[in-house]
């Protein structure tokens, strides 16, 4: 699953990028200091892993990762090319989620490519670059399936057309049924879920409080997220970790567990996953022979302290097939090879 970055130029995407991912990408006072986009991989915070740590004592815990993308900065026009405009966007269709930076700092040392500090402004400049680009992709789409036996899709694509067209982001058009489907393999930029993480200097005056209330106001509408954080002064990693648990609670991604004294690992599943699906996650082998899968749910692990004690409460689960798996099972899968 890949989560990727983007915002206007120098708005501190690449020193956020630095930062949850341990790189040390290129970070510079101009715009495009990002060309190729940088790849990262990042750990996704769990306090469960330490509290089974406690327990077990293994030589090893591994966690669940989630892999970062830094994007290069869109500018007004990016969906007719400027800028590399066209490229960038491209990047952004790879991704699963978004976190758009939003600038509030005000450093003058740094420049700003519109020339003051404006989020509310700089947000719409995303926005509408994303939903140029989208409305391009469907009147593509839309001269390839104008006949009577596409009735259905044509009037779908007609109807998100006309909602993007009055500014707003297809994440919260009103799908019904089975809608979904027929864009589904459009890629679309502005149906991705959106985590907006605004960077301030923590200089408060009235202008900025009233810039971060309009800004809540706006992404309440949308039912996204935003999160308030200094990259300058007070890299908080407490800050981070509820950025990078948003994001992964965006992506529709639980976790499950597998312990022993070598390792504790979490491995990374959807949401609504059966435990043969599951399976497949640690190894391919694990799903051809799958027999069944023994549960302990973590909140027993915890009670119990230990497998033996958890069977002898009958806390240990037998899961067929279609068993949907709840975040934070410890599980042992039984299959042949």
């Amino acid at each position: 699953m890949k989560c990727g970055i983007i915002g206007l130029p120098n708005t501190g995407k690449s020193t956020f990028f630095n930062f949850i991912s341990n790189s040390n990408v290129l970070s510079e006072n101009f715009p495009f200091c990002t060309i190729e986009p940088n790849y990262g991989m990042t750990r996704v915070p769990d306090q469960r892993l330490y509290e089974l740590e406690k327990i077990i004592n293994p030589i090893k815990i591994i966690p669940s990762e989630i892999k970062i993308v830094d994007i290069a900065g869109i500018i007004k026009g990016s969906h007719k090319g400027d800028g590399l405009g066209n490229k960038f966007l491209s990047h952004i269709r790879e991704t699963n989620v978004i976190i758009h930076m939003i600038r509030l700092f005000q450093d003058v040392s740094v420049s700003h490519v519109e020339g003051s500090i404006n989020p509310i402004r700089d947000k719409e400049i995303i926005d509408m670059e994303l939903q140029l680009k989208d409305l391009e992709t469907i009147e593509n789409r839309l001269k390839n399936v104008k006949t009577k036996k596409n009735k259905s899709i044509t009037n779908t694509l007609e109807s998100v057309l006309s909602f993007l067209r009055s500014g707003k982001n297809i994440r919260t058009y009103p799908f019904v049924k089975d809608e979904k489907k027929y864009i589904k393999d459009l890629q679309l930029l502005t149906i991705k879920p959106v985590l907006y993480v605004c960077n301030t200097d923590e200089v408060t005056n009235e202008k900025i409080n009233t810039y971060i209330k309009e800004l809540k106001k706006i992404v309440k509408t949308e039912g996204s997220i935003l999160i308030i954080l200094s990259l300058i002064k007070n890299r908080s990693s407490d800050k981070i970790d509820q950025i990078l648990k948003k994001a992964y609670q965006l992506l529709n991604l639980q976790s499950f567990f597998t312990v022993s004294k070598k390792e504790i690992r979490s491995w990374t599943i959807p949401s609504l996953c059966t435990a043969y699906e599951a399976s497949s996650v640690i190894h391919t082998d694990f799903k051809k022979g799958f027999i069944r899968a023994e549960i302990i749910h973590y909140n027993d692990f915890i009670k119990y302290k230990s497998e033996e004690k958890a069977k002898k409460a009958g806390k240990i689960f037998l899961a067929g097939k279609n068993s949907l798996i709840q975040d934070g099972d410890i599980i042992h899968f039984r299959f042949n090879l």
